[in-house]
């Protein structure tokens, strides 16, 4: 998952990035309102952190322009003002959780995930599609109820097909959402993720977990 933070902190900003891509995510960063309006307007996110107190534009208004904007990812509001008159003003913003500082990183990584899976309409934190299922807390995938041993980002890239199981999925979307900004949008490495999920997930050749659509993309196999 691909998420977008914006803080002008920049020991914070430091401390958060290295946390969620200590936790599997693809982190880009903006200390400012106007660097976070053009990243949520150029690129798609699954999800964007925003604390309230930004020097140019206040998060406040960086979200309330990203929604008018058409910008629909989830966003969460990062911030040390607790006042219940600001919580309203964030979510009536646009706005879809609200964490005040000082926060613990696990509880913002469980709001993080939460709001990811609801997004794609899975609330339950295990989403299962045939014999797979996926433990999105544990970051682990089970095929029959035995655990298969993934590398991050093999992992990464199963996740995003499960967590979008009717969407053709193009290689440079992918990447897009596994890899930072100045990854390679050329390289072939889906490829090769997508060739040893297959031999990981399906020994036998039975389940088939993934589609290949010529031209097109990956998507997760429908009769799964």
């Amino acid at each position: 998952m691909r998420i977008l933070i914006v803080e002008d902190d920049s020991r914070l900003l430091l401390q958060l990035d290295q946390y969620m891509q200590s936790q599997g995510f693809s982190v880009d960063l903006a200390d400012d309102g106007d660097k976070a309006l053009f990243q949520l307007q150029e690129y798609e996110y699954d999800l964007a952190i925003v604390d309230v107190g930004l020097p140019s534009v206040d998060g406040f208004e960086v979200i309330q322009r990203a929604r008018a904007n058409k910008v629909e990812c989830p966003i969460i509001i990062l911030t040390a003002r607790d006042r219940w008159q600001e919580k309203v003003k964030g979510l009536e913003c646009g706005a879809d959780d609200y964490l005040t500082k000082p926060f613990v990183h696990e509880e913002l990584l469980a709001r993080v995930k939460a709001l990811i899976r609801r997004s794609s309409g899975q609330a339950n934190p295990v989403i299962e599609k045939g014999p797979l299922s996926l433990d999105t807390v544990a970051n682990q995938l089970f095929v029959n109820e035995q655990a298969i041993d993934l590398t991050a980002y093999e992992y990464r890239v199963i996740e995003y097909l499960m967590l979008n199981p009717n969407k053709v999925v193009s290689k440079t979307e992918m990447v897009e959402h596994i890899y930072d900004q100045d990854f390679d949008l050329d390289s072939n490495v889906i490829e090769v993720f997508v060739g040893r999920l297959r031999k990981k997930i399906d020994k036998t050749n039975q389940i088939k977990p993934i589609e290949t659509l010529r031209g097109r993309g990956y998507r997760l196999n429908a009769n799964l």
